[in-house]
């Protein structure tokens, strides 16, 4: 097919949805103006100072740190927490949320992004499943030796972390509210086995609740699927997993790299999130 008869395709299937499904990784906020850590060389692009020290994504985003240097664990997660909070979501959210709202929100957000821009967007928190937690919420960092705390998330919106830039160093470290430990994001980091899931497994049995019923109501889903990635394929892979088991389901993929998809499988828009959706709701007049 051309990249008019995808478009046209990805409208009709669009137009003739009963339930919207978007997922999304982290080119999604890429047009918003946030990094999305493509490759080693993306990452220090993004973070000079951890070139500097020789550090790739994974190995900085690991758990560790808050143990062995807090300030520097602080120092990563501090700046990426100031900069979602500066953040605006860009036009394609405002596109979706319209969208949702012509389908009587009937829809569900799946996204591995911990940014927190759907829920700035307007969408609404019941209706959102964050696979790898959220930046803005915080849990102990020693849940492991502090059992007390295992089951504490609270929200990060009263603290203020400053970080100095050139020494890349945090110059205030949150604390747990029970033990008074160092507190830490709550994300999946990589090598975690200290996160705190039960927020994101409430997101998740809600999300499941949902899925159930669109097919137990033969409703014709659509899921849009935005800058998801191979690195980490999680989005990719449920929603191709999601396509094979629901045959009422189409699967519509808009990254500008990774955008290959089989036939059977979905549809696939090679642009960027913003202007692939621009495409689909603007220039085809949906």
């Amino acid at each position: 097919m051309t990249e008019i008869d995808n478009m046209q395709q990805a409208k009709d299937f669009i137009k003739e949805a009963d339930a919207i499904l978007i997922t999304s990784g982290a080119g999604m906020g890429v047009d918003s103006g946030l990094p999305d850590f493509r490759g080693t060389k993306g990452f220090w692009k993004a973070y000079p100072p951890i070139e500097k020290l020789g550090l790739s994504f994974s190995d900085i985003a690991n758990p560790k740190w808050f143990k062995e240097n807090p300030p520097l664990a602080w120092a990563f997660y501090g700046h990426m927490l100031n900069l979602y909070r500066d953040t605006t979501p860009h036009d394609g959210f405002n596109m979706l949320l319209d969208l949702v709202k012509e389908k009587n929100n009937n829809y569900f957000i799946y996204t591995s992004n911990i940014d927190g821009q759907f829920q700035k967007a307007g969408f609404k928190e019941s209706k959102i499943c964050e696979v790898h937690g959220s930046i803005h919420y915080l849990q102990c960092s020693q849940i492991s030796h502090n059992t007390e705390c295992n089951n504490i998330i609270w929200d990060a919106k009263n603290e203020s972390i400053d970080v100095d830039m050139d020494k890349f160093k945090a110059l205030n470290l949150p604390l747990c509210n029970i033990c008074g430990d160092i507190a830490r994001p709550n994300i999946l980091m990589f090598g975690d086995w200290g996160w705190n899931y039960t927020r994101s497994e409430k997101q998740e049995n809600r999300y499941d609740n949902w899925i159930k019923s669109v097919k137990t109501k033969n409703q014709k889903l659509v899921i849009i699927e935005i800058g998801a990635g191979l690195d980490i394929p999680t989005i990719r892979l449920h929603n191709e997993a999601l396509v094979n088991q629901y045959s009422s389901a189409k699967l519509i993929r808009i990254n500008p790299q990774d955008f290959h998809i089989q036939k059977r499988t979905g549809i696939s828009i090679p642009f960027g999130g913003l202007e692939g959706l621009k495409k689909i709701f603007k220039e085809f007049n949906y």
